[in-house]
């Protein structure tokens, strides 16, 4: 049975209605997945596959969706997802998307205020997901300092070692992380992050609302979650000037920000090598500078 059939069946069993995919095509997205939107000419929707074995991946992805769905935000639905001998896939929604404006721009900044106060209990998650293709680790942790330690720097540094990059990235990396509870005296409160929020995964509707989808959710520090979104050339000025007017960000961010960004190279690092190397390291020994200062 070909794929569109697969996906008929599992999409018209999820939703109730009888749907026969007769058209496809690519869809535009990251490396780490094949996407597509099929339609039977009415009906669209959007379609991530993988391996058959990567079938969590979608799994965390679709409670993380709709673990954001608590937000202000667009969301698309989660339809289905499943797997077969051949393919694991992941059934959304089809929103039809496009650029934004400053208004637009600063509706998403108020937005994310908003969606970083509503909190957990602890740090973590209930499940763990993925930060591109990498494993998240989410285990519930009381302090933040620990939960950062261990299954963030903690984890990246272990398929550093694990991949064959040099002992002085591994070695700064790894004394940065015994000394990450120094950068959070501003003592955070567990928000709900997006987890991976750069501008590939924030995109406004055709009524102009904010949509965000692709999430590596926990719970987690909010400074986290903008960090990233700097870490890419960053968003409209009117994004920072919304958000911080909503829920102004605490003394010390700028410095703070590249703590977290730092784990985002890291992960790079472990997924594409490159030059990414090189930018650890140097944000490392940046970062274990601002510690002796």
């Amino acid at each position: 049975m070909d794929i569109l059939n697969t996906l008929s069946q599992a999409i018209s069993k999820a939703t109730g209605k009888t749907f026969t995919a007769d058209r496809n095509q690519h869809a535009g997205g990251g490396s780490i997945n094949q996407t597509m939107k099929i339609s039977d000419g009415h009906t669209s929707y959007f379609v991530k596959l993988n391996r058959p074995e990567l079938i969590t991946m979608f799994e965390a992805e679709s409670a993380g969706l709709q673990e954001l769905a608590q937000s202000d935000f667009v969301i698309p639905a989660v339809i289905c997802s499943g797997k077969n001998p051949q393919t694991a896939w992941l059934v959304l929604q089809s929103l039809q998307l496009g650029g934004g404006n400053q208004q637009s721009f600063a509706m998403a900044g108020e937005n994310f205020a908003h969606m970083h106060r509503i909190r957990s209990e602890r740090f973590g998650w209930s499940m763990n997901n993925t930060i591109g293709s990498t494993p998240q680790i989410n285990d519930w942790t009381a302090d933040w300092s620990e939960f950062w330690k261990t299954h963030r720097f903690g984890y990246q540094i272990k398929l550093a070692a694990e991949n064959g990059y040099s002992r002085h990235v591994i070695d700064k990396a790894s004394r940065l992380a015994d000394e990450c509870h120094q950068f959070f005296s501003h003592d955070p409160f567990p928000s709900l992050l997006h987890g991976d929020l750069w501008s590939g995964n924030l995109s406004f509707d055709d009524k102009g609302q904010p949509a965000i989808y692709d999430p590596a959710v926990y719970y987690g520090d909010r400074e986290a979650d903008l960090a990233m979104t700097e870490l890419f050339g960053g968003f409209s000025r009117s994004f920072y000037d919304a958000y911080n007017q909503a829920f102004p960000l605490e003394p010390g961010y700028p410095v703070r920000k590249r703590l977290y960004n730092l784990y985002h190279i890291l992960n790079h690092m472990n997924l594409f090598g490159g030059g990414y190397e090189n930018q650890a390291l140097s944000m490392a020994e940046s970062l274990l500078g601002e510690i002796r200062a």
